[in-house]
């Protein structure tokens, strides 16, 4: 309540360059405040290559992701809107500072998706635009297989690269097990949430490069420098089954594999 309060109110300032400097100062202090109640321990590395705007892209364990990226920067959020609280909570945070938020219908709609986001970073005054390419919470060992919308708007990409410390308290959101509450209440009750945000330099798409050879180059210098897995699997298949071209690639492999091919 406290968050929706504060983003409320700078929200009543007038649009300029300073409701823009009071709303980055008052989020950076509000999710600063929110991630002492989880007794969290960031180290920023390489801080010269901070997000300024365009698009920042991170692997994605947790949703304090987002809390632990908003402690050092002011960034712009994307998703599905909501009722109840959270949905308070997204139209104070838009009468703040822009994001993107999507009825349920239009975020299936690909080409009105890249519209508003090609919108957003057109704007030079706008702040980067956080989002998680995976689409889903991964167990911090490993970043699978990026989305390749956000890399087909052009434009800079900010890779950033996140890695809890396992040794203090397990980050990962298990969805299928855990409630949000649940979870919640796991990380506050864990001895801490220690974790390394690395800014990497800035990246753009080649020329003649494809969305998808882009969505992997960026992929494997985020896993390189958090230590982790590059893997080519969809995050989305701790939910669903792999379809069926993708296991008969996977035969074909194995079976190539035990000719000495």
């Amino acid at each position: 309540m406290w968050l929706t309060f504060c983003t409320a109110v700078v929200g009543c300032i007038p649009e300029g360059s300073f409701k823009r400097t009071m709303v980055r100062s008052v989020l950076i202090q509000c999710f600063g405040f929110l991630s002492s109640a989880l007794s969290s321990v960031v180290n920023y590395h390489n801080i010269e290559n901070r997000p300024l705007n365009g698009i920042c892209v991170a692997n994605h364990t947790s949703p304090i992701d987002v809390l632990m990226l908003m402690c050092d920067n002011c960034y712009s959020l994307i998703g599905q809107r909501h009722g109840g609280f959270l949905g308070v909570l997204q139209r104070a945070l838009a009468r703040a500072s822009p994001h993107i938020w999507f009825e349920r219908a239009e975020a299936k709609d690909r080409l009105f998706v890249a519209k508003r986001l090609k919108e957003h970073v057109s704007d030079p005054v706008n702040p980067p635009i956080l989002i998680f390419p995976e689409g889903t919470c991964i167990n911090n060992t490993s970043v699978m297989q990026f989305k390749k919308g956000s890399f087909e708007v052009g434009g800079v990409i900010y890779p950033v690269a996140i890695k809890y410390d396992p040794r203090f308290g397990d980050a990962f959101w298990n969805s299928s097990r855990y409630s949000m509450m649940q979870y919640l209440f796991l990380m506050m009750t864990s001895w801490a949430i220690v974790c390394d945000v690395w800014y990497l330099p800035p990246m753009y798409r080649a020329e003649g490069e494809s969305a998808i050879d882009f969505a992997n180059r960026v992929k494997s210098v985020i896993a390189k420098q958090g230590g982790l897995v590059d893997l080519v699997w969809d995050g989305q298949l701790k939910r669903m089954k792999p379809k069926k071209e993708w296991k008969e690639k996977q035969q074909e492999k194995f079976s190539k594999l035990l000719k000495g091919e």
